[in-house]
């Protein structure tokens, strides 16, 4: 005759009635109830939240000043460099020429598609409206995915002897560059 499962402990529900500590702030007697619509962390923050404050156009520049945009090609360029290096390397590691290609098969999955979204997003088009960037971006960052996923799907039969470790390697080394370029933004730049 099997065991019965051992029973479970019981927890008391997750209400404010029952978890004072999870009483949204604000909802005391006498007060009327905010909107349903709010969640429970947007009550009672009346009071926490700093004012809005619309900036001069003087201080627009000291804040962009502060906070440099990093060009998209800057980046591609970085990925590239990246990416010749570390086929370099597995060239010479492995001493084989199909993990060279390899490797420089996996930078290519990551600088074709990046470059092809930097010339969709720093075209006139795109900067049209906040709209238009947006969908602009949006369908670039569609096609980027498509072409990544086109050439991962085309690498057995267009590099031969394929490495996946070393294409693999490439690719996420090329992918980090991306965090490197989040570094830049701080430095000053002499262009």
């Amino acid at each position: 005759m099997p065991t019965p499962p051992p029973e479970r402990p019981q927890t008391a529900a997750l209400t404010p009635e029952l978890r004072p500590e999870l009483k949204p702030a604000g909802l005391e007697p006498g007060r009327p109830r905010p909107d349903r619509s709010a969640s429970w962390a947007d009550w009672g923050d009346e009071v926490d939240k700093p004012p809005f404050k619309t900036l001069t156009r003087e201080e627009a520049r000291v804040l962009a000043a502060k906070n440099p945009a990093v060009s998209p090609w800057r980046v591609v360029a970085a990925q590239a460099a990246v990416g010749g290096v570390t086929a370099a390397l597995a060239w010479l590691v492995m001493g084989e020429s199909s993990y060279f290609w390899s490797a420089l098969y996996g930078a290519v999955t990551v600088v074709v598609p990046g470059a092809l979204m930097a010339r969709g997003m720093t075209s006139r088009l795109s900067s049209l409206s906040p709209g238009v960037s947006a969908v602009s971006f949006m369908s670039w960052e569609l096609v980027k995915i498509g072409v990544s996923v086109a050439l991962l799907v085309g690498a057995p039969r267009l590099v031969p002897h394929l490495s996946w470790p070393a294409l693999l390697v490439a690719l996420v080394l090329c992918i980090k560059v991306y965090w490197v370029a989040l570094a830049w933004r701080g430095r000053k730049t002499t262009s």
